[in-house]
């Protein structure tokens, strides 16, 4: 997709009312209907929940499907290539997060773009099941891709409406949003990775289009009830550029499809295409929100605040994201998964992390809410969110080339544990932040800013997991753990100058 660039005061006269009302600051603390939260949260709690069962229940197979033999009912790839198509379709995933917000700050809105982007996500995963080999792969991860970035960005979005700017439930109401995530992230591993074992990957791959369909059920009965100010577009695209916008999106899907036939693109490269498109991406974004002329002083100053947010969070996903490459490798060739004689699945490994999300979520949100103003500021958890990352990749190096079935089980539950504690530090909180710091104009698009952070870490993780091999595990967990402690202490110590460009956002 092109640069996108605001158009001056002025310069298209005055701004096409938008779709909906325009939103109004407003009381939302006498709504204590769900958990003691906004009623209307329960309607995106549940569609995110349904759209994780699937996308964590395919992504659980996804991989061992890729360079599993045919024989196994794979598709018998290349184990590096198939980590790195994961880490570029995850990667991938995130990154159209951009093109989600775009179209909700200049076209729909979030909640139609979230309803849109539900259907697609749908489609995607029917597509997995239904079409055979890399036909299938390819038509099913690109449909997933783009409906999943768009649900995301826009869920996110949605929930931040849900409160005012000083209402102080909001950290834990996004804590709250997390354990939907992460029941439907339980859920989806276990059970998709049960069918692909027993009836076939196929099968595992069906299921998960199920589950997106009952999230899109639920949606659909409870759009009604959510704020008014979800269905507002911000920004509204002038009708005389509508005609330049479709032009650029019909060059940018031409140039892949050549970039691909010519063999620019392949599956080995690809993920390092998708690195770079990050990349450029995020620069872009930033470059268009700073140098807006419908932002004020004090926006401009908190997206700056925004920026060594974005690092930390990089450093932190790029690790994270391992979930999906390395440690699915790991436990697949080293991981000793027998339980009383049988073998659980490898995609089980994955719901380990959601179980702690599940329990710890309650008690980090209740943390939150007691703490109020006495709590840590938000760069501060986001140092020790990457700090803490790293600490858990250097518990690997205990258990460092042992060979097959050498590591524990509750070893890796121990580390997972640690895992899910620099999460809960950092990825709620982020999201929370993101919405407080976003200008007016940007709001959806700054929450895209925030998941193209995850989208750069996410492809590095596929990214780096080409240097991973059972020889060298010392060095490989040993460099990335300190780098992200390094990382986590750099922000700690720059904590006061961070919040002094947040201007009043802690």
């Amino acid at each position: 997709m092109g640069k996108v660039t605001d158009p001056a005061p002025g310069e298209y006269g005055p701004p096409e009312p938008a779709i909906g009302v325009e939103p109004v600051e407003r009381d939302t603390r006498g709504d204590h209907g769900f958990f003691g939260q906004p009623r209307a949260l329960v309607h995106i709690f549940g569609v995110e929940m349904w759209e994780r069962f699937s996308f964590y229940g395919m992504q659980g197979i996804l991989l061992i499907y890729l360079y599993y033999s045919v024989a196994e009912g794979g598709l018998d790839m290349d184990q590096t290539a198939a980590a790195g198509i994961v880490g570029a379709y995850g990667g991938g995933v995130y990154l159209s997060t951009i093109l989600g917000a775009w179209i909700a700050d200049r076209l729909l809105g979030s909640e139609r773009v979230l309803f849109i982007s539900a259907s697609i996500i749908m489609a995607g995963h029917i597509a997995l099941a239904l079409l055979p080999g890399f036909i299938g792969v390819g038509v099913g991860l690109v449909l997933v891709a783009f409906g999943s970035g768009g649900l995301k960005a826009n869920a996110t979005s949605v929930v931040g409406t849900l409160y005012s700017e000083r209402d102080p439930r909001r950290d834990a109401g996004f804590s709250i949003f997390y354990l939907g995530i992460n029941l439907g992230a339980f859920l989806g591993p276990l059970l998709t990775g049960l069918l692909a074992s027993t009836l076939g990957f196929h099968w595992g791959f069906g299921l998960a289009a199920v589950g997106m369909a009952f999230g899109l059920i639920q949606y659909s009965f409870g759009r009604k009830n959510l704020p008014r100010e979800a269905s507002v577009v911000p920004n509204p695209l002038p009708r005389e550029r509508i005609g330049l916008v479709i032009g650029i999106a019909v060059a940018a899907v031409i140039l892949i499809a050549a970039l691909v036939v010519f063999g620019a693109i392949t599956s080995t490269n690809l993920v390092t295409w998708v690195i770079g498109g990050t990349v450029v991406a995020a620069v872009a974004y930033f470059v268009v929100i700073l140098s807006s002329h419908r932002i004020t002083a004090v926006e401009r100053s908190r997206v700056y605040g925004f920026i060594p947010l974005f690092i930390a969070s990089v450093a932190f996903w790029s690790l994270y994201q391992q979930q999906f490459t390395v440690l699915t490798i790991y436990s697949d060739e080293q991981l000793n998964r027998d339980l009383f004689g049988w073998e659980m699945p490898v995609s089980w490994v994955q719901s380990i992390n959601p179980v702690f999300i599940i329990v710890l979520s309650g008690v980090f949100a209740a943390i939150w809410t007691k703490l109020g103003e006495r709590q840590p500021s938000t760069p501060i958890k986001f140092a020790l969110g990457t700090a803490i990352m790293g600490v858990a990749f250097l518990l690997f190096i205990p258990f460092a080339g042992g060979g097959a079935n050498s590591t524990p089980l509750l070893a890796i539950v121990g580390i997972l544990f640690v895992f899910t504690v620099a999460e809960l530090l950092l990825s709620p909180v982020g999201l929370s932040v993101t919405t407080k710091l976003a200008p007016k104009v940007f709001h959806t698009q700054m929450v895209a800013l925030f998941f193209l952070s995850v989208a750069l870490g996410t492809a590095i993780s596929g990214q780096l997991a080409e240097f991973y091999s059972s020889d060298n595990e010392v060095a490989y967990f040993g460099v990335l753990g300190v780098i992200a402690i390094v990382l986590g202490g750099a922000l700690a110590l720059a904590t006061r100058p961070v919040l002094r460009l947040m201007a009043g956002v802690r």
